[in-house]
């Protein structure tokens, strides 16, 4: 592990990429899901060292839906603690809103069968959320306030330092797009956050990991998933239709969401529009040359897309 000379650890020390792979993975499964844990480990490595969001001593709250993602970020976790280089503690927790019909034995089952620190909070916001909310409207922000809020204080209870979320990839870059589109501002969900009360620090490990790979990595490991009948199936989502908009386009042009990801990353603040992040209205000609400064005529260019099946591609010029 690269930890000498006070060296910061790198994404390779976190996925353990030195360890040999099992001789006896045969099996085109098993090689195909050992090739995914890898992938995963990888990503999840490079994006805690990206972004610092797991430091030495720290007690790591992973927040448990029950869904294939949260199911996805524990396992992995649990796997990169055995060889990180910094040492870190994991409570696994999940948040009972006493919808009707949750199977509440699952996840207290599952936490035992591979021993990890658990705790189970018994809140009914389901009642709360029903009263509050009038029939046919969605329910997901009142939700989330109410499950946000018990999540913080839970944290406090348990002495965590950080809270880490199952969001991935396409999360990330679905929630860029809903702000595009129905909200009017570019904004996404940020990798690592301080709460708004200043006192706990958000992660989300999975920014890098598409969800396809969490679904396939449910898959091999069968996890129990419990689905969510509150608000994850509710018809009509501005989410569920960006969602699928992206799943298209993931088939269509492979590579195009990961670009939009990189984007996030590679903000050229000087070429949008916001006066808050720069002084258009006192922007002069100094008479000195700039390299960084804009060639406002010349042409951009962008990589080809390879042209679909069926489709020609029209230049105008």
């Amino acid at each position: 592990m690269n930890t000498a000379n006070n060296t910061l650890p790198t994404a390779a020390d976190w996925a353990g990429e030195d360890a040999a792979p099992d001789a006896a993975d045969t099996r085109k499964i098993e090689r195909e899901s050992h090739k995914l844990e890898k992938r995963l480990c990888r990503e999840v490595g490079r994006a805690i060292t990206d972004f610092n969001m797991i430091e030495e001593g720290d007690k790591i709250m992973v927040c448990m839906s029950g869904g294939k993602d949260s199911y996805t970020l524990l396992d992995i976790l649990r796997k990169l603690q055995k060889r990180a280089p910094v040492k870190f503690d994991i409570v696994a927790v999940n948040l009972d809103q006493k919808q009707p019909g949750f199977p509440e034995h699952v996840l207290p089952d599952y936490f035992k069968s591979i021993g990890v620190q658990y705790h189970i909070e018994n809140q009914d916001t389901y009642s709360v959320v029903k009263r509050v909310v009038p029939e046919g409207k969605t329910t997901c922000s009142l939700c989330s306030r109410l499950r946000r809020a018990i999540l913080y204080k839970v944290a406090d209870d348990q002495g965590c330092t950080k809270l880490a979320l199952g969001h991935h990839r396409d999360d990330i870059v679905a929630t860029l797009m809903l702000n595009m589109f129905y909200g009017g501002r570019m904004k996404g969900m940020p990798p690592k956050l301080v709460s708004d009360d200043g006192k706990h620090v958000v992660i989300r490990p999975l920014c890098y990991v598409p969800e396809k790979d969490t679904a396939r990595w449910a898959q091999y490991q069968q996890f129990p998933i419990i689905p969510c009948n509150l608000c994850g199936s509710q018809d009509g989502l501005q989410r569920v239709a960006v969602n699928e908009m992206l799943r298209e386009w993931d088939k269509k042009f492979p590579g195009r969401i990961e670009s939009m990801l990189r984007a996030m990353g590679h903000v050229v603040t000087t070429h949008l529009m916001d006066p808050h992040l720069h002084d258009f209205k006192n922007a002069k000609a100094t008479g000195i040359a700039d390299p960084n400064g804009d060639m406002a005529f010349d042409h951009e260019e962008f990589p080809v897309a390879p042209a679909l099946p069926g489709l020609q591609v029209v230049q105008l010029g």
